[in-house]
């Protein structure tokens, strides 16, 4: 498969390329945000799609039907991905505001426009509300003759064992740094200085090294959370909560200048894209869970910030993220004061977190990190943000004292 865009997932590569062989009527890539769901689930359409001889050479990236699936065009790779306020893949159908499963299904039932196989995906599927995945089993099960639906996750256990259970598995993992270089040189978005040290911010996610490179803001952005956190050692309650409230409005900005391009698109047919985060448990669980399984659905949940109502779903996101920065700062910091400057995410503010290091009790970092991780799956189980974020924040660790 020497067409393909996908680069730091042999593993994955090879399934895709067995299956481009053998076609199968339904297909789910999980893994990481960030990691190349997209980019394989488009390999594959291109690889169904391709019209090069013979068949082991697709997909050629060089024929018609390549070149269509390259610039989102071909009229058999039809692509649904999460739409309004709450970000959910819905059951849409004839008479619904956004476009859903239901539309999907009828794309299918339709002929080829090419006259060969036809690809439907779904990006961020765990993002299928009950309804949406109950009306995409019987197609799942079943597809009209000529059809491979390719489903993305990043969260595998948000789908129904009903659904999981209909898709062929394929695992995507974290990429290696110089991956992501070479994919940041490959799309031209930064000298390779640049793409060295976006490659090592992403964490092992390209799509995020990629979206840093497309909005070099928002590594300055990023910079100036991390700095929130690290500046915090010696605070009192007061003004952690303060500093940390006081981050969410520009966590949310970071969030929409890492969003891709076409996250704001139309949902249709064929759009190119979809729309597109020493302290114990016991500390975290007492805050309250809402009983909203969408809490961006419910208007009684805007909060006021910067002078304009947020939804709560647009705060989460916020948390959400700061969440995943702040871990890599935790992460960093311990790095920093065990030796291992060399792997820290961020060079630039090795400085920072040396001096956190050597300032801060032995081992506090690491329970940051598993409060951080708490506070993860809290957020996950529709948890208040805000009561999220103020519980991560207070399990800071302090700057000892000296005597």
């Amino acid at each position: 498969m020497d067409g393909a865009r996908t680069r730091g997932q042999p593993a994955a590569v090879a399934a895709i390329s067995r299956m481009i062989a053998r076609p199968p009527h339904a297909v789910l890539l999980v893994g990481p945000d960030g990691v190349g769901k997209t980019t394989l689930a488009l390999d594959l359409a291109a690889g169904l799609l391709c019209t090069a001889e013979p068949a082991t050479v697709r997909p050629c990236r060089s024929c018609r039907a390549c070149r269509l699936v390259e610039h989102g065009s071909h009229p058999d790779l039809h692509r649904l991905g999460p739409v309004g306020p709450g970000r959910q893949v819905v059951i849409g159908g004839p008479d619904a505001r956004y476009r859903g499963v239901r539309n999907l299904i009828a794309d299918l039932a339709l002929m080829s426009v090419e006259g060969g196989w036809r690809v439907a995906i779904i990006q961020s599927a765990d993002r299928m509300n009950e309804d949406a995945q109950s009306a995409l089993l019987k197609t799942l099960e079943e597809p009209p003759p000529g059809v491979t639906i390719v489903l993305c996750a990043d969260r595998e256990w948000r789908l129904m064992p009903t659904v999981r259970s209909r898709c062929q598995r394929v695992r995507l993992g974290l990429v290696g740094p110089r991956d992501i270089e070479a994919i940041v040189a490959d799309h031209g978005l930064a000298d390779p200085p640049t793409a060295a040290r976006l490659a090592r911010l992403a964490g092992g996610r390209p799509g995020l090294a990629l979206a840093y490179a497309r909005a070099p803001e928002s590594v300055l952005v990023r910079a100036e959370l991390a700095r929130t956190l690290l500046d915090l050692t010696d605070a009192r309650p007061s003004r952690r909560l303060a500093a940390a409230r006081a981050a969410v409005p520009r966590a949310i900005e970071l969030v929409a200048l890492l969003a891709p391009p076409e996250s704001t698109a139309p949902a249709t047919a064929n759009a190119r894209g979809g729309r597109r985060k020493a302290a114990s448990r016991a500390a975290i669980e007492e805050i309250p869970t809402t009983e909203s399984a969408d809490p961006a659905e419910s208007p009684d949940d805007d909060a006021v910030l910067g002078g304009r109502a947020v939804p709560a779903a647009e705060r989460r996101r916020a948390v959400e993220l700061l969440l995943t920065l702040w871990a890599s700062v935790a992460r960093d910091v311990v790095l920093a004061g065990s030796g291992g400057e060399r792997s820290v995410a961020d060079p630039v503010l090795l400085e920072e977190s040396a001096a956190t290091a050597a300032a801060i009790p032995p081992g506090s970092a690491v329970a940051f990190l598993e409060r951080v991780a708490t506070a993860a799956e809290l957020l996950e189980s529709n948890v208040s943000p805000e009561l999220v974020l103020d519980s991560v924040v207070l399990g800071w660790p302090h700057r000892e004292r000296v005597a």
